[in-house]
């Protein structure tokens, strides 16, 4: 019986089944694991379906982290508080960008120079104040204020000019050896992960903002899925964890096992690599122009 269930027409009508065809469930790995490796004569005698199920979980969140990440992406319009709350399934971001006119994506770099640290409140006389015997913190700190209130004119001013903004506009050779690291004219942001806020410079107000970002795959029953080319990577994944955690494994297993384990993750890398001989033809011609300056 083939794997295809349902008509084409079904399919192309339905936006929930496009391009579903590319992934196996989380629990169609956990069950196919148990049919291939759990049994008697098998090297998994017995194991507890929740351990497979504790053990596949953790599998696919490191599979998703640096083998076939997990990408999302969120678009939003920045807001006058130039602020950005994180996604409820933030891991770790790929990339900020804001969208011009055109729908050209600009790339904004993470600020190295400024931060948004708690404030703590202060009397005139620079004593701590406190509310039943807790410290009080102020709304925002003076640093981000101090940040957001800055503008690109600003930056450009002749008495103001400062070879270590993370702005750099000057572009009539005033800035003889700036760090390249700051000779971009796109704005910046930093990310205070504690308090899951990205904050933006002021010149990015009002401009469409896009994040970039990693998830864990383990956010929705939706996501919980693994693409065809990493499921090999998976079944070992899970073997390997679950032999170590045994104490009356052989260690020749497993460490046969932690092999099979790392070289099912190469061939995933490989593979959702998606390099193609056109595409990396055509960008190697491009590379023996030489560089124009």
């Amino acid at each position: 019986m083939g794997l295809l269930t349902g008509t084409d027409q079904n399919y192309y009508n339905t936006d929930s089944e496009h391009g579903n065809y590319q992934f196996v469930s989380l629990q169609d790995v956990i069950n196919q694991f148990i049919i291939a490796y759990v049994g008697e004569e098998k090297i998994i005698s017995k194991v507890k379906r929740l351990d497979v199920q504790f053990h596949a979980q953790r599998a696919l969140q490191e599979l998703s982290f640096d083998t076939f990440k997990s990408t999302k992406s969120q678009e939003i319009t920045l807001p006058p508080s130039l602020v950005m709350t994180l996604p409820r399934d933030y891991v770790n971001y790929v990339k900020l960008t804001w969208v011009d006119n055109s729908g050209i994506e600009h790339i904004i770099y993470p600020a190295s120079k400024t931060s948004n640290p708690s404030s703590v409140s202060q009397d005139a006389a620079g004593a701590y104040q406190y509310t039943n015997g807790a410290l009080d913190y102020n709304a925002e700190s003076s640093t981000w204020t101090k940040y957001k209130s800055g503008s690109p004119n600003e930056n450009q001013n002749d008495d103001n000019l400062d070879y270590n903004d993370d702005v750099g506009f000057a572009n009539e050779g005033r800035r003889f050896g700036i760090d390249p690291e700051f000779a971009q004219a796109n704005g910046s942001y930093y990310i205070d992960e504690l308090k899951g806020n990205i904050h933006f410079s002021s010149n990015i107000a009002n401009q469409t903002v896009i994040l970039k970002y990693i998830s864990d795959s383990l956010g929705t029953d939706e996501e919980m899925q693994v693409h065809k080319f990493a499921e090999e990577a998976m079944y070992k994944q899970i073997a390997y964890a679950i032999l170590s955690t045994r104490a009356n494994t052989q260690e020749y297993i497993v460490q046969r096992f932690k092999r099979d384990a790392r070289a099912s993750k190469r061939t995933a890398k490989l593979r959702l690599s998606n390099i193609k001989l056109e595409e990396l033809t055509q960008i190697l011609r491009g590379k023996s122009k030489q560089i124009k300056h």
